[in-house]
């Protein structure tokens, strides 16, 4: 089994595109309204892209329309880590796969949105890939 937490820098720069390895290894940000999950409301897994680790179901994904996929809670409690996150001048919490520390997206509280967690991780389309099937809540 591979430990995707030693993995090096030029690896993963082999293993993902150019686009993915900006988003997953560089924290970086798909422009809103490209992703390809951002409307989908395909049932199934969310794996992340860089490792196949479980992270979100679409039991737990809801419009937002913010212009990314939006999950009220992760698949399982230590299927993410949350960190906090300085840059750009705000405050927000980070969102990385707990099996290969690659950047997911942020997780963002308090804006009213009607879901049991009141939260919204608002998560890069390129950051995961889609398994197709069947979910129990």
């Amino acid at each position: 089994m591979t430990d995707f937490k030693l993995i090096a820098d030029d690896e993963w720069r082999q293993r993902l595109s150019p686009e993915e390895y900006h988003v997953l290894r560089q924290a970086g940000t798909e422009p809103p309204g490209t992703g390809e999950y951002e409307n989908t409301t395909t049932e199934g897994i969310y794996t992340c892209r860089a490792c196949g680790h479980e992270i979100f179901r679409s039991t737990e994904k809801f419009s937002s329309h913010c212009g990314w996929p939006s999950f009220y809670s992760p698949a399982g409690n230590d299927n993410v880590i949350e960190r906090v996150d300085n840059s750009l001048g705000m405050r927000r919490v980070e969102v990385l796969c707990a099996n290969c520390e690659s950047h997911l997206g942020h997780v963002f509280e308090g804006e009213g949105y009607q879901t049991p967690t009141d939260l919204r991780y608002c998560i890069n389309s390129i950051s995961m890939k889609l398994e197709e099937k069947s979910v129990d809540k």
